[in-house]
């Protein structure tokens, strides 16, 4: 997937060689796609990656924007770095999760496919305890509201397992709530049931998606840490 970095228009403010990631941020405010999932019309045309030896600047093309509330680091590949995960959208083809590093894109899923169409980001994690990172996000939560898991596999993000009945954000909200949390030695997937009646906890067992209700949902705190986990 690295060769396909070459179409997102890299703009690079500092060498980066061998530098460890240490925060990212979106930049460069844009109108360019009239969406406007989390509340407005302003998403993001740039990504910048703070590292241990400077910053680097990713540019996409006017085609795409970063459709996203911040960007999220996690440990995607194993190597004990951090990643940067991201909602990348293609104003045609809607939305696509992506992973990025410094010197550019690591690997992402299909994009949705059609304009308009959007996903949220859940959160990342050894969620089935065997070692390797997955992450997981609602694909269209406002629509179809499928909870998905990926995990990199040889330079790609391969699907591990999906539900449906999920959600995680609606539409015209600036947050994506809910998360992923550690319970004693489990990690749980928090996100609200598709009509937003409770709150729902899921897990990956044996390559299943397996929930549970948590309890009424009667606000965003619903959707934080459920009690005994962080």
């Amino acid at each position: 997937m690295r060769g396909a970095a070459l179409a997102v228009c890299l703009t690079i403010g500092a060498t980066a060689a061998f530098a460890d990631i240490t925060g990212a941020r979106y930049a460069d405010p844009t109108r360019r796609y009239d969406h406007g999932i989390l509340g407005d019309e302003v998403e993001y045309g740039t990504l910048v990656i703070s590292t241990t030896k400077g910053r680097v600047r990713l540019k996409l093309p006017q085609t795409r924007v970063f459709e996203d509330t911040e960007p999220r680091l996690a440990d995607v590949d194993g190597d004990g770095a951090p990643e940067v995960i991201v909602v990348e959208t293609d104003m045609a083809r809607g939305a696509r999760l992506s992973v990025y590093d410094e010197d550019g894109l690591v690997a992402a899923t299909p994009y949705i496919g059609q304009t308009h169409r959007w996903l949220a980001p859940v959160g990342a994690g050894d969620l089935d305890g065997d070692g390797r990172v997955e992450i997981a996000y609602v694909e269209t939560p406002h629509l179809a509201k499928i909870l998905k898991v990926v995990r990199l596999v040889d330079g790609r993000l391969e699907p591990v397992a999906r539900k449906s009945g999920l959600t995680n954000h609606r539409y015209g909200e600036p947050a994506i709530h809910g998360g992923v949390y550690r319970c004693g030695g489990r990690m749980v997937m928090v996100t609200a049931d598709a009509h937003w009646n409770h709150a729902m906890a899921t897990e990956l067992v044996k390559g299943r998606l397996v929930s549970r209700e948590l309890g009424p949902y009667r606000g965003p705190a619903s959707l934080g840490a459920p009690a005994g986990c962080s």
